[in-house]
């Protein structure tokens, strides 16, 4: 793709591009006998004019003759950058020759931070910032790739150190506040997306991401404003048309609107293939279904919960697994899960195009989408169709509206028959639940039950805040006012932060909670969360955006929750999950029968006290943790979707 002068520069600096790199490049003398003058000068001026094609055509004759013409090198290679073409051998041979060039080393940095070479990034960042170190875009270069390495302390450091050598650099301050989110500072989060749109206004990534940390902080109208704002920018950014979607989740707007706001996500991402796959290289009867799986999740999250039981069950014979990981970070989960695939080929830093391509080349007969519209999703990929059944499932929470996604996968609580019209996909019912619980690899016995020593009955929420809309701390008030002795643990990451922490405290205050009944905690280890449970009678469901990993969780601790179903798959999800573990009589309708029944267990604490002891047994011997089970229904789920697409076809 060419890049117009009013393009962003792709050195990474943020700027236009005719206020960068076109009038910034200085040329590269080489000594008299290996490069005449009058050829770096035509270069230069080709690039200033921005005839790349030219540039790299004259480029490539001069190093013919020249081939240790290191300006050449840089100039051939931002040239192939400008085009969107390969630039990355070019660039390596600019920066072999010229060591001493920071610009190359700083741009090389960015070319192989964008095909996930992350670690090597950072070496040739390094050597930018060792021959410059106030070059603010060669910190920010560092702060990207530090960041998707999960090394958030160390990105925040040359966030910081780019805004401080260029206070306007709206980029960076973009940056700092993603980082800062990721480690639950969304206060400070938010004040550096406002930094960054009030140097630069029109920066639709700057709204996009100002529409998550206010999400995050319970401000689900102003983040719904930010993401209009973006899309009203770039009409075609799908990347904020995907976020809104997931802000909706947290609402009771109509599924009908929401279907519709889907479809358009779906439209956007169409708007982007050039040639969409008709035709597939795998065979129709294969003695082994070669499934892929896309996610960027694989490690210790809620995906990796659900998803590692399963794989150690599928069976090797029928379904060859492929993974595809769109994101780097990986943890011991990861590494347990990875036998368990016969390749893994990560596709970050690929466009949709390359990674289309690649799946498409390897045979797959199914692609199955993890993600939806959550974080590190490739939907946009799927829109090409690399393969000629692609299935949605697991972290997908309701219709991605793409229209080459042919199947949802779901359960009949979570998506009753009436419900399907909601869904663009042709919804499939998996056999007792959509979803199969990994049990925690903790030994941690179930404790009694903490009333009956306590005196009173202790509620627990270990929702994200975004989930604690007013209409559920109205519910939670009322239950606590009919029960002057109890009191509830809030506990999540973004309560770690003293800010987020004394504005919720204040939230709760507002709807008449007393403070001194409520505890609020941030995040800890999984084992120290896990054991927590073992200090709370009974888990308060958020509603209409219901627990998932949390509600497993606390099942397998002994500690039921009571959650309200209502019209969507995500306001259902705590229904079908009670439902395939046997807790059906913990779901209601209303908020009545909610506040009722939280009120009605202070008068049963016996009865409350063996399920306790009872729950976890229960548990394991239902479908909710049968993952052999589930593993079958999955195999026979992908094969009847296989000969269904063969008599089509």
């Amino acid at each position: 793709m060419k890049l117009g002068r009013n393009d962003p520069c792709s050195c990474g600096s943020g700027k236009k591009y005719k206020n960068c790199c076109q009038g910034k490049i200085e040329s590269l003398p080489l000594p008299v006998s290996t490069q005449p003058k009058v050829n770096l000068t035509q270069l230069d001026t080709l690039f200033f004019a921005g005839q790349f094609v030219e540039l790299e055509q004259s480029a490539s004759d001069l190093l013919k003759s020249h081939p240790n013409a290191g300006g050449a090198w840089k100039l051939l290679g931002l040239s192939l950058q400008m085009q969107g073409k390969d630039a990355l051998p070019a660039m390596q041979k600019a920066a072999e020759l010229l060591p001493a060039d920071a610009e190359i080393h700083a741009n090389l940095a960015a070319l192989l931070r964008a095909r996930g070479q992350l670690e090597t990034a950072i070496i040739s960042g390094q050597r930018a910032l060792k021959i410059r170190p106030d070059f603010p875009e060669a910190h920010n270069n560092q702060g990207v790739a530090l960041k998707e390495l999960g090394q958030f302390e160390a990105a925040l450091f040359h966030y910081r150190k780019a805004v401080e050598l260029k206070p306007d650099f709206a980029e960076a301050h973009n940056n700092l506040g993603i980082t800062l989110k990721e480690l639950g500072q969304l206060n400070s989060a938010i004040a550096s997306y406002r930094h960054a749109l009030k140097i630069k206004p029109d920066f639709v990534d700057a709204h996009n991401n100002l529409g998550n940390a206010l999400l995050a902080n319970m401000k689900i109208d102003e983040a719904i404003a930010s993401y209009r704002c973006a899309t009203e920018l770039k009409p075609n950014y799908f990347m904020a048309q995907g976020n809104l979607l997931s802000c909706l989740n947290y609402t009771r707007y109509p599924s009908d609107f929401c279907l519709e706001e889907a479809r358009k996500y779906g439209r956007m991402i169409a708007s982007q293939v050039t040639t969409r796959f008709s035709a597939w290289r795998c065979t129709s009867e294969p003695k082994r279904l070669r499934v892929g799986i896309v996610s960027g999740s694989l490690r210790n999250n809620p995906t990796g919960f659900f998803l590692e039981s399963v794989l150690q069950q599928i069976d090797p014979s029928r379904i060859k697994l492929i993974a595809y990981p769109s994101n780097l970070r990986a943890d011991e989960l990861t590494e347990r899960i990875k036998p368990y695939f016969s390749e893994w080929k990560p596709i970050v830093g690929q466009s949709d195009e390359a990674a289309a391509q690649l799946i498409h080349a390897d045979g797959v007969h199914i692609l199955i989408d993890l993600a939806g519209h959550s974080a590190h999703n490739r939907l946009p990929m799927f829109a090409w169709k690399p393969a000629p059944v692609q299935v949605s499932w697991l972290d997908s929470l309701a219709t991605t509206g793409v229209a080459e996604m042919d199947y949802f996968l779901a359960d009949e609580v979570g998506v009753p028959a009436a419900h399907r019209v909601h869904f663009s996909e042709d919804v499939k019912y998996l056999p007792d639940t959509r979803l199969c619980f990994t049990a925690p690899n903790v030994d941690l016995p179930v404790a009694p039950l903490p009333a009956l020593k306590n005196g009173h009955i202790t509620f627990g929420c270990y929702q994200i805040l975004s989930k604690l809309g007013d209409e559920v701390l109205s519910v939670y008030a009322k239950i606590l006012a009919l029960l002057p002795d109890s009191k509830i643990r809030f506990q999540c990451a973004q309560l770690g932060d003293a800010q987020v922490a004394a504005q919720f405290a204040k939230r709760l205050q507002q709807h008449g909670m007393d403070t001194s009944r409520i505890t609020l905690l941030g995040s800890v280890s999984r084992e120290e969360y896990l054991a927590s449970y073992g200090e709370v009678d009974v888990i308060l469901d958020t509603f209409p955006f219901t627990g998932g990993t949390t509600t497993c969780d606390a099942i397998w601790m002994g500690v039921p929750t009571i959650t309200l179903t209502g019209d969507t798959l995500l306001s259902r999800q705590g229904a079908s999950l009670l439902t395939a573990v046997g807790l059906e009589d913990w779901i209601v309708n209303d908020f009545g029968q909610y506040v009722a029944m939280a009120v009605e267990l202070t008068k049963g604490l016996s009865r409350l006290s063996t399920l306790r002891a009872d729950l976890r047994q229960q548990a394991l011997n239902s479908p909710l943790f049968d993952a052999k089970r589930f593993a079958r229904n999955l195999e026979t789920m992908l094969w009847e979707m296989w000969r269904v697409y063969s008599r089509r076809n």
